[in-house]
């Protein structure tokens, strides 16, 4: 899904998510995205495509994570994972994020009276998600939630074993595309880039190639499928990216990674990117994106905004009446 590129202006604090002018802009107050987004979602139950932006993500992150948060390179919309916990899990439901960076998913879940617990590799972002669970019990969320220092794709030896088929869902995202990470800044200089990276250790998953990344990826998502429940999902949220102008199809991968570790795709859905007004996209893309879209279209090539994000749900092989996995 695509939207043909607004203007937006360079020097914006976040522009992973940037101010819409006009109309769009003016529509973002908490009051409007309730309206809109109630409306959406009596009309949408059961829909493949997610209304997940109706609202930026600073306005969604707003009071609700703390503010050290907007540091990660590659912050998940709350929005997408709180329509995954919705969709897929009941109050009370164990919720598990392999690579859960600040802590969105477990934010989320607590919120919506389910327990939770995260692997993080990067000790910077697994104290920011400590922090914003904190916050979280401070607003009142009912839910427990806990984070792992750890390597992921060595699931297994981080978890206690006693979790093995206790877990209803899974929701994470792999590292991608480090052009299209980061915040920017106007100087005397020009546009200076900065959060822009993971960490510094190169032992993160981060810093593989697409070849190394998915093989990872299917490691973890292998420790994933041995505590997942029988009926349990696996939501993985997933873009593509451009490297030298071509589109790296880490979506596919991220389906052959899932193949690989014993899961079965089940369902592949749309996250928005962009609000929906009116019937039609608002879009909020990085500034980033802006550039690429730009140089492309200068190029004569009539590339257009990326919009959404692919969700792909997996789940695990049916079982005979046994209860051998088929």
């Amino acid at each position: 899904m695509s939207a043909v590129p607004e203007h937006a202006t360079p020097a914006h604090p976040d522009p992973n998510e940037p101010d819409i002018s006009g109309l769009a802009a003016s529509e973002d107050s908490p009051d409007r995205h309730r309206e809109h987004e109630d409306r959406h979602r009596a009309e949408a139950d059961g829909l493949s495509v997610w209304a997940t932006a109706q609202s930026t993500g600073p306005v969604q992150r707003r009071g609700r994570y703390v503010p050290e948060s907007v540091k990660h390179p590659a912050r998940m919309l709350p929005a997408i994972a709180a329509h995954a916990i919705g969709a897929y899990t009941q109050p009370g439901d164990l919720v598990l994020d392999p690579m859960c960076g600040i802590g969105t998913t477990l934010v989320e879940a607590v919120h919506a009276g389910r327990d939770a617990f995260g692997i993080e590799y990067e000790p910077q972002w697994s104290n920011i998600a400590d922090a914003n669970i904190r916050h979280a019990h401070d607003q009142g969320a009912t839910g427990r939630a806990s984070v792992i220092r750890g390597d992921a794709t060595r699931l297994m030896s981080l978890v206690p074993k006693a979790l093995t088929r206790q877990v209803a869902l899974v929701v994470t995202s792999p590292p991608y595309g480090p052009t299209v990470h980061g915040l920017v800044r106007a100087s005397e200089h020009g546009v200076v880039k900065y959060d822009d990276r993971y960490g510094e250790d190169k032992g993160n998953l981060a810093y593989r190639d697409l070849t190394g990344l998915a093989d990872g990826f299917a490691e973890i998502l292998a420790g994933c499928a041995t505590l997942l429940r029988p009926g349990g999902v696996v939501v993985v949220t997933a873009r593509p990216w451009r490297k030298r102008g071509e589109l790296v199809d880490l979506p596919s991968a991220v389906i052959a990674a899932g193949l690989r570790a014993g899961l079965v795709p089940t369902e592949r859905c749309v996250a928005l990117l962009a609000a929906v007004r009116d019937g039609q996209l608002v879009a909020r893309p990085s500034f980033f994106q802006l550039q690429q879209v730009r140089k492309a279209r200068a190029g004569g090539v009539p590339m257009h905004l990326i919009a959404h994000e692919d969700v792909l749900i997996f789940a695990l092989p049916p079982q005979d009446p046994s209860g051998v996995v088929a």
